[in-house]
């Protein structure tokens, strides 16, 4: 197989912490091991439609590993297959002949989350040959045990329950802290583990308010005075509706959820003696320094996709699976989401240490006949 002449690069979706260390790592890889050409689209798959793009050279992802956000642009709105600045036509054709019959490029990584991957797949399908990177803080991707920007995020929340825990203390109040990741759980679990809350409510299992407070009488009579609760943007009552921030049209996906907090600070403010305070911690969760792990794993994401290019491996997306670097098939990541199961190790370890998921008799043990992987 020849080896890539010219391939492209973008970022899709929503930001994410690392996504300049993918783009760097992609494009050294191919300019020092493969003799490549790299070309940027500006601002996602809107710069594959608009026909915006730039060369991106050695210089041009020099000093770029440790920067949040992405030096390409990105958009959640650019679909081309229902674009919305043309009256969401199927504007995918075009797209495609610009990048492989005007750029003349052999293929295009698509650094993003489950929309990217789905765009991905469907302009493979169209003739343009596409890998892709996993990216989103939500960690909600199928067949992969981490997407890169996860860690950073789980970092800050971590960090923001950490502090919460003095004024928490130092007034005897319930604080509730609310984090992003749609509908999947995964921050709000990692967050709430690793910073101690009390009360870890996630969109997978649907929470009993009297259950919440319960716990909340629970420690004002024991003497704590304090709980700290952790939600999911997404988490919601038994029976009950998702809390919507705001619907944006014209987005693939137009709700926004958020707001959650609010919710149960009315709801236990009339249960408790406890005074309650909420902290939506919003896209803090998505700016800034990467963290070192996520440095490393886009980095080794990077340059995985880009050997998968120089192999003539399409239509795939690299992952990691049990600690191993390895790809997938687009078609299989596609339109799917990964959510947090009731029996998911890091629950078990929640549940053991006394951790609430706002429900009555929810247990799960771990099975020490064979090994429990975190991520799954």
């Amino acid at each position: 197989m020849a080896p890539p002449r010219r391939v492209g690069v973008l970022t899709g979706g929503g930001d994410s912490p690392g996504l300049n260390a993918v783009i760097r790592a992609v494009t050294k890889s191919l300019i020092l091991d493969r003799g490549a050409e790299v070309v940027g689209f500006v601002d996602g798959f809107a710069g594959m439609v608009e026909r915006q793009s730039r060369p991106l050279t050695l210089r041009d992802v020099s000093g770029i590993l440790t920067l949040g956000g992405t030096i390409l642009g990105t958009s959640n709105k650019a679909n081309p297959f229902s674009y919305h600045l043309r009256g969401n036509a199927d504007v995918s054709g075009e797209a495609v002949r610009y990048a492989r019959d005007e750029l003349k490029l052999d293929a295009v990584v698509a650094i993003g989350g489950d929309g990217t991957m789905s765009i991905a797949h469907g302009l493979q399908q169209g003739g343009l040959p596409m890998v892709g990177v996993p990216k989103t803080i939500d960690n909600d991707l199928m067949f992969t045990d981490r997407t890169f920007g996860f860690d950073t995020a789980v970092a800050i929340a971590t960090e923001a329950i950490d502090r919460l825990h003095t004024t928490a203390q130092s007034h005897h109040r319930v604080m509730i802290l609310e984090t992003m990741g749609r509908y999947a759980g995964w921050i709000a679990l990692y967050a709430g583990v690793a910073g101690g809350a009390d009360v870890i409510l996630i969109p997978e299992v649907e929470y009993d308010i009297e259950e919440v407070a319960r716990v909340c009488r629970a420690r004002e009579q024991g003497g704590q005075r304090y709980t700290l609760i952790c939600v999911a943007e997404g988490a919601k009552p038994i029976g009950g509706q998702h809390a919507i921030r705001q619907v944006v049209a014209d987005s693939p996906d137009p709700l926004r959820l958020g707001g959650i907090c609010g919710v149960l600070e009315q709801q236990l403010s009339q249960r408790l003696a406890s005074e309650v305070r909420r902290t939506l911690l919003g896209h803090v969760q998505r700016g800034g320094t990467p963290t070192a792990f996520d440095r490393t794993l886009a980095t080794a994401f990077g340059a995985y996709a880009a050997a998968m290019v120089a192999g003539g491996q399409y239509g795939r997306m690299v992952a990691t699976q049990e600690g191993r670097l390895t790809s997938v098939a687009l078609a299989d990541v596609a339109n799917r989401q990964r959510l947090v199961s009731r029996d998911a190790p890091m629950v078990a370890a929640a549940l053991a240490v006394g951790t609430s998921f706002g429900v009555k008799d929810f247990s799960f043990h771990f099975d020490g006949s064979r090994p429990s992987p975190l991520m799954t």
